[in-house]
């Protein structure tokens, strides 16, 4: 079976009796055990479950698939969260969580977990726990994060489509890194019961995929039977996400963004050219493009109070697993910069934090004011190409054990300031570096906007495909 056919096409040769669910299991574990010594991708196999498992009639029906190990619990299965703590403990999920069960329910069939950084807190995936994953493209570089195991299984062909979530970029990271489709819905749009994120609405959950056919489908699939009690609510879509696919968007207005908000970095040339291309591109299928951007961006307190949620829910998030295994967890339980994060988390007075929830609702009423004269937002994923590993993660000589997070902004400053607004955006592949190295566009819509992101996200498919493309380490055709 051809590794590069998406989750869709794989999906369509089981209905049609051409291969059995069981045979699409044996070929992805055996991908898995090919490229995963060069890739550290998948950290906990669960090959016997997929071997065995009597996959849902859903639209995914037999297509193998892999799970995050960060919020999306699968029962049974280990939860690590990239702590050594909680591998140390050997700790298994006992319950699936909502979106695990409803991943189950399209079909999908679990082979394994995937690789993340401590709690998902840098965009690079370099855990002390289990390792770096490394890059199909050059494994010399960096994946993304936080869902940067998930990308590089995706993009190496190990499975079509993998389980991702996003508090600060960590879908559309690893899509730009690995070269792949990866959108960030509208708040509440997917639902993270029953836990939820500890950053008053940072977070959200998806996939990171081959095709913008797949990522529709499966954003269809997951916000249709929302569980009660959700805390978000996104404006109701108008019609199935998988209609938008090949639907004419119409000539808009598209702004171009490729300086960094409030000049936090240095765009650099390739992701400019990147998010210029684009542009070009836009403007040859009829859209007219101007540069122009939401002027509140570049508030100077973007960062700063961005920090302190995201800080808030470090501290969260380790209180959490202290409380959920009877464990206090100490400063040498995680890694430096986790405990430097959480303690300054825990040094915001609930004042503060209500403050920086508050200075975020501002800023998206001015932001998205923008969208009422624009359609939509392009700028490059990330303001520097995949990083090299080691440039972001904790280093032994760091004075100050909170430096990874400060060397990580180029990589999430064009991303994080949608998690706060609440705004759909993806990252699409349309860019390659001179060495091979994929450059991620954004294209960023208005609250509630998933189906235009989906119109014109394929028709810049079909008019520059990606399909073809393979990474230096991929897997062969079984």
């Amino acid at each position: 079976m051809d590794p590069q056919l998406d989750a869709t096409a794989q999906a369509e040769l089981v209905r049609s009796g051409e291969v059995t669910p069981r045979e699409l299991a044996e070929a992805a574990i055996g991908r898995i055990e090919a490229l995963n010594d060069d890739l550290n991708a998948v950290i906990h196999p669960l090959f016997e479950e997929a071997l065995e498992t009597e996959p849902a009639d859903g639209p995914f029906r037999g297509v193998p698939f892999v799970v995050k190990d960060l919020i999306c619990s699968v029962a049974g299965a280990p939860q690590h969260e990239g702590m050594r703590f909680l591998r140390d403990l050997d700790f298994h999920a006992d319950e699936d969580s909502w979106l695990a069960g409803r991943f189950r329910k399209a079909g999908f069939v679990f082979v394994g977990k995937t690789n993340t950084p401590e709690l998902g807190i840098l965009p690079t995936t370099e855990p002390l726990a289990y390792g770096p994953s490394r890059n199909p493209w050059d494994t010399s570089r960096s994946t993304g994060g936080s869902s940067g195991g998930s990308g590089a299984a995706v993009a190496s062909g190990m499975v079509p489509i993998g389980h991702a979530n996003d508090g600060g970029g960590s879908i559309r990271i690893p899509a730009s890194c690995n070269g792949l489709v990866g959108l960030k819905a509208t708040r509440g749009r997917v639902s993270m019961a029953p836990i939820g994120d500890f950053a008053s609405g940072l977070g959200t959950e998806l996939v990171v995929s081959r095709s913008v056919r797949d990522t529709a489908a499966v954003l269809e699939w997951t916000c249709a039977e929302a569980p009660p009690g959700e805390p978000y609510f996104a404006p109701p879509c108008e019609r199935a996400y998988t209609a938008e696919v090949g639907a004419d968007p119409g000539r808009l207005r598209i702004g171009l963004m490729t300086a960094a908000p409030g000049g936090h970095a240095e765009t650099h040339p390739d992701c400019v050219a990147a998010a210029e291309e684009a542009g070009r591109l836009l403007e040859s299928l009829g859209h007219s493009v101007e540069v122009s951007h939401p002027a509140p961006l570049d508030d100077p307190g973007y960062i700063d109070n961005f920090l302190i949620r995201w800080t808030g829910g470090v501290a969260a998030g380790l209180d959490f697993w202290s409380l959920r295994t009877g464990r206090p967890i100490g400063p040498n339980d995680v890694e430096p910069h986790t405990w430097a994060l959480a303690e300054q988390g825990r040094g915001h007075s609930a004042a503060t934090y209500l403050m920086a929830v508050g200075y975020a609702q501002l800023v998206t009423r001015a932001v998205t004011q923008w969208w009422q004269d624009f359609d939509l937002l392009v700028t490059p994923t990330m303001a520097l190409p995949p990083a090299e590993l080691g440039t972001i993660g904790s280093g032994a000589d760091d004075e100050d054990p909170a430096a990874p997070i400060h060397r990580a902004i180029p990589y999430a400053v064009f991303t994080a300031g949608f998690n706060a607004t609440g705004q759909p955006a993806i990252s699409l592949p349309l860019h390659w570096t001179e060495a091979g190295l994929p450059i991620g566009v954004q294209l960023v819509g208005d609250i509630g906007r998933e189906d235009l992101l989906i119109r014109v996200a394929a028709q810049l498919e079909e008019a520059q495909p990606w399909a073809d493309r393979r990474p230096t380490t991929f897997a062969t055709t079984t």
